[in-house]
Parts: structure tokens; sequence; C-alpha cells
């Protein structure tokens, strides 16, 4: 592991309150939940978590609150083997946390209430500069404020480290320069809200035309979650790949993107092709779809290999 490449996660990290149900409600409905969980989760630590199982060395920045919340979920992210250093305690604030209902076919809801995750400012970032220069790929989400988000794309820059960001969730005006990043990896959903085209029109010739978009506003390449289609790598020298998904029994879709992205990072920072790390994180997301929670669902390097051996080409 000492040879592996150190991947930064600058993230959140939440506490997900997690009930299931038959169904989501609808706006003035109440549905009577059948269990309900807490577990750790956010974006940034949840793919934290991913790539740590992978075997790569990572290292996280981010805030939790002075609390009970913020204690286990630090605790576990140390346990994982995950460098916590730049993971600050934030006395005046919460710790994150997520409401998510998960419907009987594994499709959820969620609401997040962000509590120290916004109190990640530039200056934290800025005073982290030297994890930047020994990272070799940078993983970002925008669960954190969008100026800190930018600081770091911009750190990242300035020391030669791979940038891939998890455009979710997604605004509706993604802040100019925010896309010019080496791998940006949106799902369906967030793609649309980005690029302005209706999710119902999404097909193969859709799907090409989205990531294109993506290329164009700056991005080195883009990789397209298509949920059970799989997903679409283009890069801007007009490479393109449709990487083909796996069949799993759905439980929980909840970390499934996190998961895909982790491993793609993974797989950048071990010099693998685009579509070689985009098949390797197709099998992740579909793993982390068979397990109840996000970072408990998140796979190993071993899960991952079985599972595509199992379901070669």
């Amino acid at each position: 592991m000492t040879d592996e490449p150190t991947i930064l996660v600058v993230g959140s990290i939440n506490m997900d309150l997690v009930v299931r149900a038959d169904h989501i409600p609808v706006p003035g409905e109440t549905v009577l939940g059948t269990g309900f969980a807490t577990a750790p989760g956010g974006k940034g630590a949840n793919q934290a978590v991913a790539v740590a199982r992978q075997g790569a060395r990572c290292v996280f920045l981010g805030r939790v609150g002075d609390d009970d919340f913020g204690r286990r979920l630090l605790e576990g992210l140390k346990h994982e083997g995950i460098d916590c250093e730049r993971v600050m305690v934030t006395p005046d604030a919460s710790t994150g946390v997520a409401m998510i209902i998960v419907d009987a076919k594994g499709e959820n809801s969620i609401v997040v209430a962000s509590g120290a995750n916004h109190r990640v400012t530039p200056d934290d970032v800025f005073d982290a500069e030297a994890l930047f220069r020994d990272a070799a790929v940078v993983v970002l989400q925008l669960e954190l404020p969008l100026p800190t988000v930018q600081a770091a794309h911009a750190l990242a820059a300035r020391h030669g480290a791979r940038v891939v960001l998890d455009p979710a969730p997604a605004p509706k005006a993604l802040p100019p320069g925010l896309c010019a990043v080496d791998v940006i990896t949106p799902n369906v959903s967030e793609a649309e809200v980005i690029t302005g085209k209706k999710a119902e029109d999404f097909d193969e010739r859709v799907d090409k035309v989205v990531a294109s978009d993506l290329i164009a506003r700056g991005a080195r390449s883009a990789v397209l979650k298509l949920g059970g289609r799989g997903s679409l790598v283009l890069t801007a020298d007009g490479q393109i790949a449709k990487v083909r998904p796996y069949k799993v029994d759905i439980v929980d879709t909840t970390a499934a993107g996190d998961a895909f992205t982790a491993s793609l990072a993974v797989g950048v920072a071990r010099e693998l092709s685009l579509t070689e790390a985009a098949r390797v994180a197709n099998a992740a997301g579909a793993l982390a779809c068979t397990r109840f929670g996000a970072q408990p669902s998140m796979p190993t390097a071993e899960e991952i290999r079985i599972l595509m051996a199992d379901q070669k080409p």
C-alpha cells in the first residue's frame, strides 16, 4: 500500500438517517416506514471509504460538528485507514445529516442539512496546500460551498494533481471554469441540470451529445453514469466508449454513484485507461446497490474483482 498513489478527497461528511418504505411519498402524503437506521454517509466520506477499500492511500479534508454524530463519523473514517488529520471539528455547528427514504425498488429520495460541511472554507483549503502537492488525484463533489470547491480545484491545478469532479448535487449554474477538470462524472439527472437537456430524451445519441457538451465546457473527459445502462466515456480528443453494466440484485442505490466516482478516481491514479477505469467503476457501483446504507455498501477490491470475473464480456 505504501507504493499506492495518494488520493485527496475534499468533501462532505454526513450521518444518514434512513427510512425504508414501500414508496417515496408525494407532496402532502404520509407513508408508514418499514424500518429505520443511521449509517455514515456524505458524498465525500463515502468516496473516501470506497477509495480506501480499494487499497489506495486516501487523505480527507472536511469538517464535522462537535457532537456524537461527528465523533462517530470521524472514528469510522480513521478505522478505514483514511488520513483524517485535516478533518476539523467545528464547535458551533452540527454535523451534517441526510434524511433518506429508500423505496421497495431500492430507489431513494434525499434531503441534506449541511451543518459543518458548509463551514469548510477556501482558507481551510489553502491552509492544507501541502496535501495537494502530494496528491496524484483530487476528488471533488458539490456538497461543500462552491467557493471552497473552486479553491480546491485551483490548488490541484497549481500542483499538477488530476481532478475528478462528481457534480452532485448539480447547481442550476455550474461556475465557469469548474467543468475544466480531468474527469467529470455526472449521472443522468445531474447532466440534465448542467446541460439543460431533458432526462426523458436520453438515449445513446443524446448521451454522446451531453458528453460533448461537457467537453465543450472545458472537461478533458466526461464519464456519464447511466445506471442500468452502464456508463459512457468521451475524451476531448474524440475517443468514445460505451461501457456495459453489471447485473446485481438491487437493495439500495443511495451510494452507487459515489462508489463509481471513487473507483474511477482510483483507476485514474493507477494510470488505467479511462475505459478500463470505467469498467471497474461500473462493477463498484453495481456492488454498492446490493447492500443497505452508504458507506457500509462500499465494495472492496476483491469483491469488485470477483464480480468482474463472474460477468466477463
